[in-house]
């Protein structure tokens, strides 16, 4: 499916995507991005285990930005790589899914469990824009000393407040405050920290 490079407020399908506004998902530019971002996780996916500099190395022309003493474990995928903002002294375990159509900040020292997914892409909800390939997205933020626990999923728009404990297995599908603990699906407060 072929669509127009620019909308009809003059804008580029990329322009309008970091805008957060509706877009086309399959525009020539965002596919180069895209299958840019695809070659370097596949990199960095298969980078040896104990070439800790060759690992850093990919993330750093990846990701958008990436703090001192950060490690991710492969395997890892996201959609463009560089709306992907990580702090200093974070852990993020295998199989990390960060869809950053829109901007993905998390803080430091945060702790991401096994297979947690990090989904910024809305979609109509009306079939003919969802048909048409039309999609917006939403930032996701996770503050400083967050713990999300395997198996998270975190929707579009979500902000989750410093020290937060998230249990596996959650879907958080709205602001979660600092210095809580939430679990469940959708995610609830059960305890104050």
């Amino acid at each position: 499916m072929s669509h127009e490079t620019h909308g009809s407020d003059g804008r580029s399908q990329r322009e309008r995507m970091l805008a957060g506004d509706l877009y086309i998902a399959d525009d020539p530019e965002l596919a180069a991005e895209s299958l840019r971002a695809m070659k370097l996780t596949a990199e960095f996916n298969l980078t040896d285990p104990a070439d800790s500099e060759a690992r850093l190395g990919v993330l750093r022309e990846l990701l958008g930005s990436l703090g001192e003493g950060t490690e991710i474990r492969p395997p890892l995928h996201c959609d463009y790589g560089y709306q992907i903002h990580i702090g200093a002294r974070t852990f993020i375990n295998f199989n990390a899914v960060m869809l950053d159509v829109a901007p993905i900040t998390i803080g430091d020292d945060v702790q991401v469990g096994p297979n947690v997914q990090f989904l910024t892409p809305t979609h109509p909800v009306e079939a003919e824009p969802r048909r048409a390939k039309f999609e917006a997205a939403q930032p996701i933020t996770v503050g400083n000393n967050v713990w999300l626990g395997g198996g998270v999923i975190i929707l579009p728009g979500v902000s989750i407040g410093e020290n937060t404990v998230v249990g596996a297995g959650a879907v958080v599908t709205k602001d979660l405050p600092a210095n809580v603990v939430a679990v469940g699906n959708p995610a609830r407060v059960v305890r104050t920290l």
